[in-house]
């Protein structure tokens, strides 16, 4: 079967409010490119952390056009395209492949709950049907937290059977080492994502591609020293990088992430703009914000953004 091009960290992007309640194009073509200057490998646009689920469709497809005209390599893009329609997910699908987009991360259709493994496999072999390319390489979206059903073993290995060429990797969003080791063991040539950088490292001892991780969004250099410290063969090193990228990582997960994402960015970038979240989410209040810029000050942690995002 065919790997995907994809490997190392990639950031599942926070998309920035417009006053409209779209996405701030500005903002967001400037923290792409960013992140992609501070060692990101990849852009998991419109995927949960970028409130995908809360933006229209015909916003993303906007905004994702918009994103490769400004200048950023369409081959860098993992777009997310599930959805609960197949007709806007093929939508979607149809047009990063168009881009040029180095895959797709595909959320599996999650309003009907209790469905069959053959409703699923039938829904993706559809999609692969639809689009009719064979440029199209699929990653799946395996996050059970929110989405309640997801991709099992047995069928991640039937796809990958019957779509040697096409389903090429995961975004395991678990949490959960187990699932992940079992997917790494049992699955060959299959490019294996943690969804947290919690257990990037060992992933990475396990034959896992890297990271596709929310706090990828603020912490670039300390998620790229434990991936670089590894590719050494320095362990002491990796691991020295990896408690602190860990430290930094759990002071977010005390907080509702995105809001909590969102207002650091706000906060280091002085752009009030950022801290805005769409509903039915809300925005972390002052005092919640305060504490955790202070957690982060006590890390000795801070974002150079090079000035605004936009």
């Amino acid at each position: 079967m065919a790997r995907g091009s994809f490997s190392g960290v990639l950031s599942p992007v926070l998309s920035p409010n417009s006053a409209d309640g779209g996405v701030d194009a500005e903002r967001f073509q400037a923290m792409c490119k960013w992140q992609l200057s501070a060692g990101i490998d990849g852009l998991a646009i419109f995927g949960t952390t970028s409130e995908a689920n809360s933006i229209s469709v015909s916003e993303r497809l906007k905004q994702t056009e918009a994103l490769v005209e400004s200048g950023v390599p369409g081959e860098k893009l993992m777009p997310g395209t599930g959805t609960c329609s197949l007709a806007d997910t093929a939508a979607l699908t149809k047009q990063a492949v168009e881009l040029g987009a180095g895959g797709v991360l595909l959320l599996p259709p999650f309003y009907d709950k209790g469905v069959s493994e053959d409703g699923l496999f039938a829904y993706v072999a559809e999609l692969i049907r639809i689009v009719a390319d064979d440029r199209l390489r699929i990653y799946l979206y395996h996050i059970p937290p929110q989405a309640v059903i997801g991709w099992s073993l047995p069928l991640i290995q039937r796809l990958v059977a019957a779509f040697p060429e096409t389903i090429v990797g995961l975004k395991d969003s678990t949490g959960d080492w187990d699932n992940t080791k079992a997917i790494l063991d049992n699955v060959p040539d299959f490019d294996v994502f943690p969804g947290s950088e919690l257990l990037l490292l060992d992933g990475l001892k396990n034959g896992g591609a890297g990271c596709i991780s929310a706090t990828a969004n603020v912490n670039p250099p300390g998620i790229r020293a434990v991936l670089d410290a590894y590719a050494a063969g320095d362990m002491d090193a990796a691991e020295k990088a990896n408690e602190a990228m860990k430290a930094v990582r759990l002071v977010f997960q005390g907080y509702a992430p995105i809001p909590a994402l969102k207002a650091a960015v706000a906060n280091f970038c002085g752009d009030d703009g950022w801290a805005a979240v769409r509903p039915p989410l809300l925005g972390l209040t002052a005092d919640k914000t305060a504490t955790l810029m202070e957690q982060l000050r006590q890390l000795e942690f801070s974002i150079d953004f090079g000035g605004k995002l936009g």
